[in-house]
């Protein structure tokens, strides 16, 4: 049996092992540590993205939103003639490092709505609060959580107003 990690020794021999006087003298093998590189090339998201508009929400106990987030946002996008085949919802909690520039390579988005502000990217131009605007070539709104929203009226509707403008 060949063993390339030594960590792994432990899950096979389970019994002590002591060093005899003349194994101490010898100095012991350097070993390199493989260098682990976290490249996400491959992001999750809900939807199939058909008409190029990403939504990036930030929830930390849900794959993508909560259920009743999800509710809320099919009847929104309903009034503007969407589907959730025709979105992506991507989950930055999930992905904690990956920045703006990645997210916009990957995505290559039409429009893009940032639900609220632990939704927002790493080096993401500055955007001003609740008003739509253009990052390059898309348009771009970051505004109101979900949970803001839920229970609040005036966020509503303040939300609904930039967004059927999107």
């Amino acid at each position: 049996m060949k063993i390339e990690n030594p960590a792994a020794l432990r899950f096979i021999m389970q019994e002590d092992i002591y060093l005899l006087p003349t194994d101490k003298t010898e100095q012991p093998i350097a070993i390199e540590q493989p260098v682990l590189t976290t490249k996400n090339t491959d992001l999750n998201y809900l939807g199939k993205y058909k008409k190029g508009f990403l939504i990036v929400a930030y929830y930390a106990n849900e794959e993508y939103m909560a259920a009743a987030h999800i509710a809320a946002l099919e009847n929104i996008l309903k009034r503007k003639e969407y589907g959730l085949d025709d979105v992506a919802i991507f989950n930055r909690f999930a992905y904690p490092d990956v920045d703006f520039e990645q997210i916009q390579t990957y995505f290559n988005p039409q429009k893009i709505l940032l639900l609220g502000k632990n939704a927002l990217p790493v080096n993401l131009p500055a955007l001003t609060f609740n008003q739509p605007q253009k990052i390059k070539q898309y348009e771009a709104l970051y505004t109101f959580s979900f949970d803001e929203m839920m229970e609040n009226t005036p966020n509503k509707k303040a939300f609904w107003d930039q967004v059927k403008n999107l």
